[in-house]
């Protein structure tokens, strides 16, 4: 997983609450267990005109030109900032590997549903809950400014505006260990990798028959 510490880049808004699982990545993609690829289908059935199912040529398919992330200001963002009970819905892990893929690596709401909250932890995205008010003004500084852009610092806790104010906000220190040492499940397991190798050994010689 990669390490998260500090993030400068342009936000794009997703201004609808309780967005579910199934709008950030329909069902039909849900095949693949690879952890990407699914950046071309993030919220599919908004993105794009037509019907969307695996295998598509997506460059061939026609655009919604009123969706966010279709329009020109927003290419290549960063982050982005959503409404209430975000990733609401399904539990399925798709979700936030598909808005990784696309390139989002934080995203900002008034709350998130439990175990969205906790999957983005787990796979590289940074998700912060601030209150109703402060995301509204930054909505409304999105949409007034072309190019917009936070600085969002992990070690200091801190959202930066362009204007230079300072927004706090907090992650439970756990989680913010793993994402700025870029540990998943996996990687804090093998942190014990040699206690693990000394651990099979000593049950290999203790109950050799369960490794005939």
């Amino acid at each position: 997983m990669e390490k998260f510490t500090q993030l400068t880049g342009i936000v794009a808004p997703m201004d609808r609450a309780n967005v579910d699982t199934d709008a950030i990545i329909p069902k039909q993609f849900l095949k693949s267990i690879k952890r990407t690829g699914f950046g071309p289908n993030l919220f599919d059935e908004w993105r794009y005109i037509d019907h969307g199912e695996p295998g598509m040529d997506n460059s061939q398919r026609p655009l919604n030109p009123d969706f966010a992330l279709n329009q020109a200001r927003y290419q290549g963002a960063r982050i982005l900032i959503a409404r209430e009970n975000f990733g609401c819905g399904s539990s399925r892990e798709h979700a936030p590997w598909a808005l990784e893929d696309y390139g989002f690596r934080v995203i900002i709401a008034p709350s998130f549903a439990d175990i969205f909250f906790n999957n983005c932890f787990k796979n590289g995205i940074l998700p912060i809950v601030l209150d109703a008010d402060t995301v509204d003004e930054l909505f409304q500084q999105t949409y007034a400014t072309e190019g917009y852009e936070l600085t969002v610092d992990l070690e200091s806790q801190t959202i930066t505006r362009p204007d230079g104010v300072s927004i706090p906000f907090e992650v439970e220190e756990f989680r913010r260990y793993c994402l700025m040492n870029g540990l998943d499940d996996i990687g804090l397991t093998l942190q014990h990798v040699d206690e693990i190798k000394a651990y099979e050994e000593r049950r290999k010689q203790q109950a050799p028959w369960l490794f005939n």
